[in-house]
């Protein structure tokens, strides 16, 4: 394949994309030269659709009007303005309603969840990690572990793969004192999608739990938590669920759990507690069935307005759409990186479609650094993971098969 030929090809698929009318939905930014950027970044943050705005802005008009009382006379009433996004979440992740809540911020959730699930013992005390799980989920877990009076250089075992293979064999390894295997759904660094159900499967052959973080998975890749028997989850909506920097987190807890006749252990907060009692302030929590019980304070609203939009537009496209244009749009950046850029590059993310979401790790062996100041300065908007890497992530939503021409075009120049 030359450039010519990738040029070619890329305009001959944005003709037949039927996703193609979604980028107008978004606000993509501009170049210095006033073009649009080539924007391979919604693995860090998602752009931001037109009617965000809208959105946020009746929310700050409902309360300059209303007041306290937006909380029950607004159009969408802010008490209950969580319950919103349950069918939407249930959709993006692959459960049911009641098994999902939006809340919090990913780490707070992961704490949260960590307070609930990990219940070590004298002898089973130890947690399975990837060896390249994000630093939050290392620093969480690592305070959890110190907190119940274990030592984390002990109690965390890390897996040197992904693969399901191995990482199931980790767990047959460490039976007798494992208590929690906490996986990514698509690892932050690689790109690698692992096998949740396998992974799964394999812990609770042995009684171990199996939470995941979703914060690369959600809106990136088809899943199904309830079905693959999950026993909770946390996630982020500001990178493929283009909800905005910081947004509010997302949770997921097994209806098994959820809906346990002895409700187990947590950090309580009143959002939590018997919608139906709320109001009546007494002084014995009962929480909410399903994972609105884990919730702590009434959520950030205009927070939660940013997401909307979002969401329904995913409920619109539905992930079987995006994910065939996602695993287009990574298979020719990874055939053009390969054929027009050679020994220059190594990707790190598995060749295998079904093994990757909509990130391709690239480690460019020469001048990387360079290489990818290039890019930015060509307008094509990546990121960097040291010590080598940049990650490159084409979104269905909102990305064209010309950005990834454009992006092989500069790299090939700048290596």
């Amino acid at each position: 394949m030359t450039l010519d030929d990738l040029r070619a090809r890329a305009t001959e698929l944005d003709r037949g994309d039927a996703l193609a009318p979604y980028r107008d939905r978004f606000s993509v930014p501009r170049h210095a030269n006033g073009t649009e950027v080539a924007y391979l970044c919604g693995n860090s943050l998602g752009l931001a659709p037109k009617a965000t705005r809208a959105f946020v802005n009746e929310e700050l008009q409902a309360w300059e009007a209303l007041g306290v009382e937006g909380h029950f006379k607004e159009r969408r009433p802010w008490v209950s303005y969580h319950e919103l996004f349950a069918q939407h979440l249930a959709h993006v992740v692959g459960a049911r309603p009641y098994e999902v809540v939006a809340m919090n911020t990913l780490t707070v959730n992961l704490h949260l969840m960590l307070t609930s699930f990990y219940r070590p013992t004298r002898t089973r005390y130890k947690v399975l990690v990837g060896h390249t799980a994000f630093p939050s989920d290392r620093y969480a877990i690592a305070s959890q572990v110190a907190l119940h009076g274990f030592n984390p250089d002990e109690a965390i075992i890390s897996a040197e793969s992904l693969a399901a293979s191995h990482v199931c064999a980790l767990i047959e390894r460490h039976k007798d004192d494992l208590a929690l295997v906490l996986m990514d759904g698509v690892n932050y660094y690689t790109g690698e999608f692992i096998d949740i159900a396998a992974i799964t499967e394999a812990a609770h052959r042995h009684g171990v739990v199996a939470g995941f973080d979703l914060a690369h998975a959600a809106g990136n890749v088809p899943l199904a938590l309830h079905d693959w028997n999950a026993d909770f989850a946390v996630w982020c909506h500001y990178k493929y669920l283009n909800g905005g920097p910081g947004c509010v987190a997302g949770c997921f807890v097994h209806e098994r759990h959820g809906f346990a006749r002895e409700p187990l252990p947590r950090m309580a907060g009143w959002w939590g507690h018997d919608k139906h009692a709320r109001f009546a302030m007494g002084p014995r929590f009962e929480p909410i069935p399903g994972a609105e019980g884990w919730q702590l304070s009434n959520p950030p609203l205009f927070s939660l307005a940013a997401l909307i939009p979002s969401l329904e537009i995913f409920s619109e496209v539905g992930m079987g759409g995006l994910r065939a244009k996602s695993e287009a749009l990574t298979g020719l950046l990874d055939e053009a990186l390969r054929a027009v850029l050679g020994e220059r590059v190594e990707v790190i993310t598995p060749r295998d479609p079904a093994r990757r979401g909509c990130q391709l790790s690239v480690r460019v062996k020469h001048n990387a650094r360079a290489a990818f100041a290039a890019l930015g300065a060509a307008g094509v908007i990546c990121d960097w993971r040291e010590p080598d890497v940049i990650r490159l992530a084409p979104v269905p939503l909102y990305n064209r098969f010309a950005d990834v021409a454009r992006c092989v075009e500069v790299l090939s120049c700048a290596t």
